[in-house]
């Protein structure tokens, strides 16, 4: 007989989901109200000025899309690009390639800036690129690349875009909450992200921002949008207006219910802080790991606090310490993906999951385990160098 799932108890460290915070369960277990109630409606408003507050934007099409972060990057290709539009994309991981393949599926034409996996995108290629191909009015990248680590300076990117005459979409995913990301400041024109990261939400919901260059883009469409459920001009109706709603489809409900909490949790900590506790928490792990003789593959300047991409040691099986700390610590870090297949472990430091905890218990189960398997460690030594850098500020999460 089957009987009602218990999952185990997890410290989530890899690339997403990560910890969901207290608060936010508590909040996925509030009364169900119908999705056209005037409270769910007042409820509604609120998420998107929250939304606005993380996304540092003033644009009236702010919202979650009911769907993962994938919706939200298909909602930007789909609504923005019709059969025949010359779309420069950014390629340095995983999900610049799915970009690429976004645009393929609407009939656009993807023009390729190919990067280095574990390497920001090249400012100087991406303006080469759109010189030699002037009826290109697109250009599409990721912030930060979550197969990698990388950040790329979306704000350098999109000042190039705009002297070319270019709408920018922007893949934000890992960056909302945990680093810095300004759309309005940067004129970045559509943006996406996801709940499972640095908002320390559940996953199924996808954050996104559309500038009004964007929109006015989305109503000059000679073709129908390819997706029923991802049409802007339909999903606004719904999303739209004082106090009045067209009925679209049954919007999860209780899953905003969480993203609000969250959002609202984000706001109390104000956003700036909640970058700085990222990044400190990120060199506090780095100071660990450097004491463990590992090392991040992704230069100093160019990477994500909130994903850390370590070099596996050689002659270490790296799925075998991966299951033998989830085995021992209950504890879940990420593999690498695609070119970094077995070469690296990603490391997440998101939202809830970066706290210190979680880092003392990283880098402490990583030097037993690693120790375990012939890799010559001082566990004390790490735990010293993460302490000695979280003593220097200790941000609240």
């Amino acid at each position: 007989m089957i009987r009602s799932f218990n999952p185990p108890v997890r410290t989530l460290m890899g690339p997403g989901p990560a910890d969901v915070h207290p608060r936010v369960l508590a909040a996925l277990a509030r009364p169900t109200i119908g999705h056209l109630d005037p409270a769910f409606v007042t409820m509604m408003d609120e998420l998107k000025d929250l939304l606005r507050l993380a996304f540092r934007t003033e644009n009236a099409l702010t919202m979650p899309v009911s769907a993962p972060g994938s919706a939200g990057m298909e909602i930007c290709f789909v609504n923005l690009v019709e059969p025949g539009d010359e779309v420069v994309v950014c390629i340095n991981g995983v999900f610049g390639a799915r970009m690429k393949e976004n645009i393929e599926r609407t009939g656009g034409i993807p023009i390729v800036v190919q990067g280095q996996w574990g390497r920001a995108v090249d400012p100087n290629q991406v303006e080469e690129t759109l010189k030699a191909h002037p009826n290109a009015r697109l250009l599409a990248f990721v912030q930060a690349e979550t197969s990698t680590g990388a950040s790329s300076d979306a704000q350098t990117l999109a000042e190039i875009a705009h002297r070319h005459d270019c709408l920018t979409i922007v893949d934000a995913v890992t960056a909302l909450g945990g680093s810095p990301l300004e759309v309005d400041a940067w004129g970045l024109d559509a943006v996406y992200s996801g709940s499972q990261k640095c908002l320390s939400c559940t996953p199924g919901l996808a954050p996104v921002t559309f500038g009004e260059r964007a929109l006015e883009k989305v109503r000059q469409r000679k073709t129908k949008v390819q997706s029923w459920f991802l049409d802007l001009n339909l999903v606004m109706g719904y999303w739209s207006g004082e106090q009045k709603r067209t009925y679209h489809h049954t919007a999860p409900v209780n899953a905003l219910y969480a993203l609000h909490e969250s959002l609202v949790m984000l706001a109390e900590e104000g956003v700036e802080q909640a970058w700085e506790r990222h990044a400190h928490h990120h060199r506090a792990l780095r100071a660990g790991l450097e004491a463990l003789g590992l090392e991040l593959i992704v230069p100093v300047d160019e990477r994500l606090p909130q994903l850390n991409s370590v070099a596996v040691p050689g002659g270490i099986d790296e799925a075998l310490v991966r299951s033998r700390l989830l085995q021992h610590y209950n504890l879940e870090l990420g593999a690498g993906l695609g070119d970094l297949a077995g070469k690296i472990w990603r490391i997440g430091l998101m939202g809830y999951s970066s706290r210190p905890t979680n880092i003392l218990l990283c880098v402490g189960a990583l030097a037993n385990e690693l120790s375990a398997l012939g890799h010559r460690t001082d566990a004390g030594a790490a735990l010293e160098a993460v302490r000695t850098v979280l003593d220097q500020k200790t941000p609240a999460p």
